[in-house]
Order: structure tokens, then sequence, then C-alpha cells
């Protein structure tokens, strides 16, 4: 089984808080992790800052409880749609080049999900990521995350799914088994919500890294040879192929 990842930790100005959100995510024995850069084009011509390394935010990174090797700590762009309607949810799942899918779980939605976009989206590869710490910061957000992550899994039968933290504190993270029972709430089985936090996280992972490298791997396979034409080959070229 692939190890667990939270794939949405906001990434503040404040260096300490981050460590000790890092080291939080290590001691309840996540692998890896997400530093989540938000833009939002509220504003015209807005630029995309560079986000900073890891390696120069955190020079000794903490190692994985149970394990004997240091967390994995990675970088995310998300970008804000302001107009939460379906025709940008069509576009992102059908057009965008892009590894994840965040569905707002803070507010009711403002259109339904359907099947088509839903489907081509999975067929892509594209994930779509619910947010639990809104869950439990109050109750009305909590209604409107359940509410939101049903309506989803209703469509998409539980398949590609990955839920992340967005934590901003490290009293907010919860360990991976209590994310998977809270993907029980969701509408997800236990399979599914084990896998939103493990093997769905490395899928997402492993997309994005593909999607900048290579478009696939192309491999081939000897074919065996039919009865039919081993009697018509050539003496010297049945023994060859015997040997």
């Amino acid at each position: 089984m692939a190890g667990f990842s939270d794939l949405n930790i906001p990434q503040g100005p404040d260096k300490k808080s981050m460590q000790a959100l890092l080291e939080a995510a290590a001691h309840l024995g996540y692998s890896a992790v997400a530093l989540n850069h938000v833009i939002d084009f509220k504003e015209k011509k807005q630029e995309i800052i560079k986000p900073v390394s890891p390696s120069e935010l955190f020079p000794s990174l903490p190692v994985v409880q149970g394990t004997s090797k240091r967390i994995k700590v990675l970088t995310r762009l998300t970008l804000v749609i302001s107009d939460p309607s379906h025709c940008n949810l069509l576009i992102a799942c059908t057009t965008l080049d892009v590894d994840l899918v965040c569905i707002n779980v803070t507010e009711k939605l403002p259109f339904y999900f359907r099947r088509p976009p839903v489907n081509m989206a999975i067929d892509r590869g594209i994930y779509f990521e619910l947010l639990y710490t809104p869950a439990i910061k109050d109750s009305t957000m909590r209604r409107y995350t359940i509410s939101n992550a049903i309506s989803l899994m209703q469509i998409c039968k539980g398949k590609n799914i990955v839920i992340s933290s967005a934590a901003e504190r490290p009293l907010e993270l919860r360990g991976p088994y209590d994310v998977a029972n809270l993907g029980l709430l969701f509408g997800l089985s236990e399979g599914e919500a084990k896998a939103a936090v493990s093997t769905n996280c490395r899928a997402t992972m492993l997309h994005g890294e593909t999607r900048k490298s290579a478009c696939g791997i192309v491999y081939t396979v000897k074919k065996p040879l039919k009865v039919e034409e081993e009697e018509t080959l050539p003496a010297c070229k049945k023994a060859k192929t015997q040997a």
C-alpha cells in the first residue's frame, strides 16, 4: 500500500508555523505533503510568484513516524475560479491541463454535478479534492461539506477522490485513519476512503510528473508464433526459433 499523503497544506509567510505543520504531519504518519500556493485572479495582470523551494524553508525535514525516512515535501499551485458555475467546472474537467479539481465545501454549490464531464475527468486521470478542515471548524460548513461530497459521490461512484486537510494549524490536522473514517461520512466505501489518502494521492503526484516529462510509456512484447507459421519457416530459421 502506498504511503499516506496530504496534498493541501497552505503555504504561509511564517516559517515556524510551517515547520510545526510539517512536524505534526510526520508525527501522524504522513509520508508526503504538498505546500499549496493559492492564486486568485481578482486583479488584472496579476503575476504568479514562483513558490519558495522546500529546501530553503526546511533545511532539515522531520522523520515520518514508524519509518526511517524523512517526509517528502512538494509544491502545488491552485488557481481560484471567481465564478463557480457549471461551465467553469466543465472546462476544468474536459479541457484544462490540471491534476486536481478542488470542490468548494464551505457553501452550497450553485450547480449540480453532471455525469459526462465528471467521467471525462476520470478518464483523463484528473482527481477531485475534498477538504475536511472546514467540517471540523463549523457546524454549517460541516453540513455543506457532507452534502457537496455526497452529491459528487453519486456521480463519480467514489472514483478518483482525494481528501486533504487545508490545515493552517497543527491542531487542525487529523491522522490518515481518522480522515479515512471521515470519508465514510462523505459516501465512500472503506477501501475508497483509504485510497483517498494514499493510492489516489500517489496517482495524482504521478499524473503531475508524467504531464511534465512524458505522455506515456511504450513497450514491446514478443508475439509467439502460430503452428501454421512454424511449418512455413525454413529449417535454419526453425532451428534458431527453437533454440
